[in-house]
């Protein structure tokens, strides 16, 4: 289950990155760099932020630790039941393994998830698959093993009754680091899958689990429902980054947007416009952000990359990009 509606997450979430990042060298300044997120935030304990702002931090971190093997994998093991609130008790009161996937997934907006999840059970194999395809391609393998990661240590938590995860699979060829999976995990992963997995034995899933409390499982469920209503993500702003870093993309236009959110350009305007901003600051930005990742991570020519983010060409890039950081993309991908 995924959901169409922007969904507000806890600024928790983001003190566990600035964490991670702190063990690795990368300052608190830089990580929040651009997110909006201030310290003042940080301290509210009850306080929540958009989507497009925790995006924000996960790039920061990328370019800032652009060497580190299995970065998103890493940041997931940083994870656990309890990070998530009301969503991974209500995972701790369930009765089996079966039931904590289904209500995982029945609520999976409260989690840290990007990847659309779905639930497996084939030839005695029982877990879940990840699906990133809707994912920013400049965080889309990152938010992956992010997601495969926090997965994994929510099974092993979740089965103490000895129904510990057996099958890593991941699609495609394995990575420069693939042994540092091995590493993390303790099992091998299996490379070329059809499909991104976490498979148990089918015959663990309907045991009953140690943490299972029957006077709370209806209890935890209905906080959630409410946990869902609370997080809803109004801002127009929000609806507008989920749009052009989605399905849309970078080259996608203000009257494109509105036709998609269901509204007139000039409606769009006026809401944007109420919130501080307009369209083309919010593609700035976003085209900013990802042309850095792209010249830092990738080998992509600088006129592919141009009409990537919606360039009609390489000199209108270069000439925004210089606006950005006074500096030639040539010149930022050196240095970088």
């Amino acid at each position: 289950m995924t959901t169409t509606t922007p969904i507000l997450h806890p600024v928790a979430i983001c003190q566990v990155m600035i964490n991670f990042g702190a063990a690795y060298g990368v300052d608190k300044d830089t990580c929040l760099s651009g997110t909006g997120i201030s310290e003042d935030k940080l301290a509210e304990e009850e306080a929540f932020i958009e989507r497009v702002q925790e995006l924000r931090l996960i790039e920061n971190l990328i370019l800032a630790l652009p060497d580190e093997p299995a970065l998103g994998f890493k940041l997931g093991l940083q994870y656990n039941i309890a990070t998530f609130g009301v969503w991974g008790f209500a995972l701790r009161t369930c009765k089996t393994l079966r039931d904590a996937i289904s209500v995982a997934l029945r609520y999976l907006p409260l989690s840290t998830a990007y990847c659309k999840i779905r639930k497996l059970e084939f030839a005695g194999h029982f877990g879940v698959e990840f699906e990133p395809e809707t994912i920013p391609s400049q965080v889309r393998q990152f938010l992956l093993e992010r997601d495969m990661a926090t997965g994994s240590n929510i099974f092993k938590e979740l089965s103490l009754s000895g129904a510990s995860y057996l099958r890593l699979e991941l699609k495609g060829a394995p990575p420069s680091y693939a042994d540092a999976f091995q590493a993390l995990v303790g099992i091998e992963p299996i490379f070329n899958s059809s499909r991104n997995a976490l498979l148990v034995s089918a015959q663990n899933v309907d045991k009953l689990l140690p943490t299972y409390d029957s006077q709370l499982v209806q209890l935890m469920q209905n906080q959630c429902k409410q946990q869902l209503n609370l997080r809803q993500q109004t801002g127009m702003a929000g609806h507008v980054r989920q749009m052009i870093l989605g399905r849309l993309g970078l080259v996608a236009s203000l009257d494109e947007v509105a036709a998609a959110l269901a509204m007139s350009p000039r409606s769009l305007r006026r809401k944007l416009d109420s919130e501080g901003t307009n369209f083309k600051e919010l593609l700035d930005t976003e085209r900013q952000l990802s042309a850095q990742q792209l010249l830092t991570n990738s080998d992509m020519k600088i006129e592919e990359l141009a009409f990537h983010l919606g360039y009609t060409d390489a000199a209108s890039f270069a000439r925004a990009f210089r606006r950005w950081q006074g500096c030639s993309p040539g010149e930022y991908r050196k240095q970088a």
